[in-house]
């Protein structure tokens, strides 16, 4: 779904879900311009992104975040730096660009066909300009943003975005309403627990969280996605001790209400590989 419009998520905060794939972009207003918070798929639905600004709000845009690395949040980033806005990120994006990105945009790049569906022909890699290593307070147009890089959970690259004045968060596919939370391009599902077990340490029942895709949220729809990621990660490491193979694994009927079992699969696969090996010390 693409909305026709931006939602008022808080004050000066808002939210505007973007086809293909839902993608919330975020839009933090203050008084020297907007922050905008991821760029989509490609350059074409970044100016999308720029278009829509313009004709709703007629502020400039000064700064960009990502929220982590994957394409459909990252991709559109090379039209703002041309235009000369800093784009913040986790410090890591770079490096999971090149393990990921990188080897299946090549490929898209070459074969059109083999992803016909995701238009990367003019996407050029731009990782952040100002990366973000450790938690920082940042101003951008006038507004305080606390932008906190994340263990490995989603990916290695993952920041959650809160706005302190406005009490929301935006926190990316670390948290995901209108589809299963997903695995593989460099997921971590047996650190995901401990991911969301901190975030929900800083997260008040007041605040609104917006996730990577979908209607925004509350910390009780945390806790109860990170019941099910302790429970996979559980039943990962179960099954693993025991010599399970990947495709033999039996999960729960609350897993696979929440997962179907191909992404279950892909979890497994990303979890065994984080797992010593058997005979290892």
């Amino acid at each position: 779904m693409t909305d026709r419009t931006w939602t008022q998520v808080g004050d000066g905060v808002y939210q505007r879900r973007y086809d293909p794939l839902d993608v919330s972009v975020g839009l933090v207003i203050g008084p020297c311009g907007a922050t905008v918070i991821d760029t989509r798929n490609n350059p074409a639905e970044a100016q999308e992104i720029m278009n829509d600004v313009a004709q709703q709000f007629a502020v400039p845009i000064v700064a960009v975040i990502n929220t982590h690395a994957h394409y459909d949040h990252s991709f559109g980033n090379q039209l703002f730096a041309h235009a000369g806005i800093p784009i913040y990120g986790h410090h890591l994006i770079a490096q999971h660009f090149e393990n990921f990105e990188r080897p299946r945009l090549l490929r898209v790049q070459q074969d059109p066909e083999s992803e016909p569906d995701k238009s990367w022909a003019e996407v050029v890699l731009t990782p952040p300009s100002v990366p973000i290593a450790k938690p920082a307070t940042v101003d951008l147009g006038g507004r305080e943003l606390k932008l906190i890089p994340l263990d490995p959970g989603h990916t290695q690259s993952d920041l959650a975005i809160y706005i302190p004045d406005a009490g929301i968060w935006f926190l990316g596919d670390i948290i995901e309403e209108s589809g299963p939370p997903m695995f593989g391009s460099g997921s971590f599902p047996l650190g995901w627990p401990k991911v969301l077990r901190s975030l929900l340490k800083l997260i008040d029942p007041q605040h609104v969280l917006i996730p990577g895709h979908g209607q925004a949220v509350d910390r009780a729809f945390v806790s109860g996605q990170l019941a099910r990621f302790e429970e996979l990660a559980q039943t990962l490491r179960t099954a693993h001790a025991a010599s399970v193979a990947v495709d033999k694994i039996q999960y729960s009927a609350q897993l696979l209400a929440l997962w179907p079992v191909e992404f279950l699969r892909e979890a497994a696969v990303d979890g065994y590989a984080q797992l010593p090996e058997h005979g290892a010390s």
